[in-house]
């Protein structure tokens, strides 16, 4: 007995090494950005050790050159409009293809989730002429409109409906109460550690977004932070990377902090997600 314990702890600990030492290697770039960031270039290339010369000048640095606060706010709007619209979305979508029945339910539900699968490229320039046409360049609704719909978070939702006994939906409608106090009062209160979860890795993805800000804003006013940082560093790469690390820092401070709070509810969700098909 102890023989078998010994080997299914051997058994773990072999498997925790490499998992232990890609999360190292996974955290050298963060990590370096965050040393970097508080250092100045003369204690990095001067006679300073490595753990002396520390500063926040890089951030003062930013401020000066930057307004940074403005472009953390509008950030922040595209990234809690896109999270809402998309939770609304999926939410009614899930609850649709769960507890409803509707003539080629299964069909367009497949069809809808294959969407997942084309890349960005492909709907990248229809969305461009949309937003042309509808004179959105450079505002926040043009970078909203084509992200109101996420097949993932109807995915995600609709697993998590399923595990919800269909009968606790029929006796609320015997009970006489409608669809949408049955999806507020009894779907919603269930759902919650998805929703959550769900919501905060849409708006970690829209805060991390680049390329599809990066066609319709023009103004430095209206930047978010992943254009912001793109231009900072194209003029001081190379000659003060300290303060491009800085950037980066604030950059990923919110999604990350985020994500460590929510975590359980993240892991949860996505663990939950194969349990049905």
């Amino acid at each position: 007995m102890k023989t078998k314990t010994r080997t299914a702890l051997d058994r773990q600990v072999g498997w925790h090494i490499p998992l232990a030492f890609l999360v190292a290697v996974s955290l050298v770039p963060v990590l370096f950005a965050v040393f970097y960031s508080f250092k100045s270039l003369q204690s990095i290339y001067g006679d300073a050790g490595l753990f002396s010369g520390f500063t926040l000048e890089n951030f003062r640095e930013i401020a000066r050159q930057l307004p940074i606060v403005r472009i953390t706010l509008n950030t922040l709007t595209v990234a809690v409009l896109v999270t809402a619209c998309k939770l609304l979305t999926s939410i009614l979508a899930a609850y649709a293809f769960v507890f409803t029945e509707f003539r080629g339910k299964n069909i367009f539900y497949f069809i809808l989730i294959s969407t997942i699968f084309i890349p960005f490229t492909v709907t990248m320039i229809p969305n461009y002429i949309t937003v042309s046409r509808l004179n959105l360049f450079d505002s926040v609704l043009g970078i909203v409109l084509p992200q109101l719909a996420d097949a993932t978070g109807i995915f995600l939702l609709r697993q998590t409906m399923r595990s919800i006994p269909k009968s606790l939906i029929e006796i609320a409608g015997l009970d006489g109460i409608g669809r949408m106090r049955t999806l507020w009062d009894i779907i919603l209160p269930i759902c919650r550690p998805s929703i959550v979860a769900t919501g905060i890795i849409f708006f970690i993805n829209s805060w991390n977004e680049y390329v599809w800000p990066t066609l319709i804003l023009r103004s430095k006013d209206n930047y978010t932070l992943s254009l912001a940082m793109q231009l900072f560093s194209s003029s001081e790469a190379g000659t003060e990377f300290t303060t491009v690390m800085a950037m980066a820092v604030l950059s990923m401070l919110i999604p990350v902090l985020l994500y460590l709070i929510f975590q359980r509810y993240i892991m949860s969700t996505f663990a939950s997600s194969g349990i049905k098909g």
